[in-house]
């Protein structure tokens, strides 16, 4: 299987700079993060889940309510 991505000049530049070919260079990082157990990742208090959460409701009460039926003059009403 072969993946192709774009690669940004800046990062290409620094990989060359190290002397490694685009190729090894992702082989590398790919090794580096599968080997990480998932023990590392950080587990979250439930307080901390809340905070988290409560964050991404904050302006919930700002949301418009839906119409009762959704057509394409609704979706476009703010278009020209």
């Amino acid at each position: 299987m072969a993946v192709t991505i774009n690669i940004p000049d800046e990062l290409a530049a620094e990989v060359k700079a190290r002397g490694l070919s685009i190729e090894a260079y992702v082989q590398e990082i790919l090794a580096e993060r599968l080997a990480r157990p998932a023990e590392t990742r950080q587990v979250r208090t439930p307080e901390e889940i809340r905070a988290w959460l409560d964050s991404l409701a904050q302006f919930s009460d700002k949301i418009p309510p839906l119409p009762e039926t959704i057509s394409c003059d609704w979706l476009y009403q703010d278009h020209d």
